[in-house]
């Protein structure tokens, strides 16, 4: 009966949070209430990819509690490898539990002794609007306690609350029905740090601006946000940034269907449809194999699709319409 009343007390306390906080902060500041009833030594959260034509996963926004700034971009690396990470992608809406540096890799292991992250509790939500999942993931050392089923429970309920206010939070930010999809969208802080993202903007910026990882925007589009409103070009696409309180609304408006590929992403795509590897078409396109993965994820968001056969139809019509259209 007592943890009843605490975990309703939480709960009370997030939806103040969500009426009287800036939406900046409300993840953070809703862990740390939750931390009184569960505690943890630190937390991650934000939004990740799946795995998509031999890509690997990685985080595009985050936050986190008593963690450093560079923690996303020193685990993209070990991404790939990163076991638990695959395996709560894999169950959205089920909490996940480990605990020991047990990863078949060694490097994921380094990386989990670094931090301490010998404890991990993780649940993983799917947002279609955003085509990205999810996610936010407690961690205690290896000193501590591991996470109980009863604490997984509590905390598969409170993350239920969570990630639904944070998701009205943003719907109400950059006015869109969930139907509909928020896949061009984003909004960020001033200072450029991330709040959401979705999937397509995701891959303009990056194929626009090669090297980009997320969690920030690239300095060139941060020196743009404090002359909101205004309009800044994106390769071929333009994109809108509109002032929203303390954060700017981002809308890209793109080239529809495959017309919005570059002639290598298009090539690259039909390449693979037609059954080559990545590595293959690096060789054939004098490329690198890095190269060739993100034009195929830009390919994937692109196109809507998730797996190989939804590529080549998708790219079939494309080409049957193109044909119609010089025809007319």
């Amino acid at each position: 009966m007592n943890t009843l009343k605490a975990f309703n007390q939480c709960v009370l306390h997030l939806g103040r949070l969500a009426r009287e906080s800036g939406a900046s902060r409300f993840i953070g500041q809703g862990l740390q209430t939750f931390s009184d009833l569960v505690p943890f030594t630190s937390a991650w959260w934000g939004e990740m990819s799946t795995p998509a034509a031999d890509v690997p996963h990685q985080s595009w926004m985050h936050g986190s509690l008593n963690l450093p700034e560079s923690f996303a971009a020193e685990w993209h690396p070990v991404a790939a490898d990163d076991q638990f990470s695959h395996a709560t992608l894999k169950q959205p809406g089920q909490v996940l539990r480990d605990k020991g540096f047990n990863d078949p890799s060694e490097a994921v292991n380094a990386f989990a002794r670094r931090y301490d992250l010998y404890h991990l509790m993780s649940i993983t939500y799917e947002l279609p609007e955003s085509g990205l999942m999810f996610f936010v993931c407690l961690y205690r050392g290896e000193r501590e306690q591991s996470f109980s089923e009863s604490e997984g429970e509590l905390y598969a309920a409170y993350c239920d609350h969570l990630f639904q206010l944070w998701r009205f939070q943003v719907q109400d930010m950059i006015r869109f029905d969930s139907d509909n999809g928020a896949s061009d969208a984003g909004v960020a802080r001033l200072d450029g740090s991330l709040l959401y993202v979705g999937a397509r903007l995701c891959a303009a910026i990056q194929r626009e601006l090669p090297g980009w990882s997320g969690s920030t925007l690239p300095p060139d589009v941060v020196a743009q946000l404090p002359k909101a409103p205004c309009v800044i070009r994106l390769g071929r696409c333009a994109l809108t940034l509109s002032p929203n309180g303390e954060h700017v609304i981002l809308s890209l408006e793109a080239p529809s269907g495959s017309q919005g590929l570059a002639p290598r992403e298009r090539t690259a795509a039909m390449l693979f449809a037609a059954g080559h590897s990545y590595k293959e078409i690096a060789r054939m396109l004098a490329l690198s194999p890095a190269t060739v993965r993100t034009y195929l994820r830009n390919c994937y968001v692109q196109l809507g699709v998730k797996s190989k056969v939804e590529l080549g139809s998708a790219l079939r019509s494309a080409t049957v319409l193109a044909d119609a259209a010089r025809r007319d």
